[in-house]
């Protein structure tokens, strides 16, 4: 399942903050072109963001589809910012070499 200190972080009830994680892919036509290596990495990355959310520690994630070029989204729960960078670099995508950026959302307002 992974790096043994990755689980660290856990969601909390009280005090937890959302941050959106965007994953910024190598080139605007990846999602088109991705090699077979590529193509592997990518399926870590989702079954990484799967466990996320399975934990509560991930509220969403996708795809989103910009004009601009494609990139990855994630809504997180966490104590602070450098838990939701935590997560961002323990991604197998980003240790594969994608690149990450990390937004607090304050005030943000989540579904029960």
């Amino acid at each position: 399942m992974g790096h043994p200190d990755r689980w660290k972080i856990q969601r909390m009830n009280t005090g937890s903050k959302q941050f959106l994680y965007k994953l910024i892919p190598p080139r605007p036509t990846f999602v088109q072109d991705m090699t077979e290596d590529e193509k592997k990495v990518m399926q870590e990355h989702a079954t990484y963001w799967k466990e996320l959310i399975d934990r509560r520690i991930a509220i969403v994630f996708g795809l989103v589809l910009d004009s601009k070029g494609p990139w990855g989204v994630g809504i997180v729960e966490v104590t602070d910012e450098p838990d939701a960078r935590t997560l961002g670099a323990n991604d197998p995508a980003v240790k594969a070499g994608l690149k990450f950026e990390v937004y607090p959302m304050p005030g943000a307002v989540v579904r029960k």
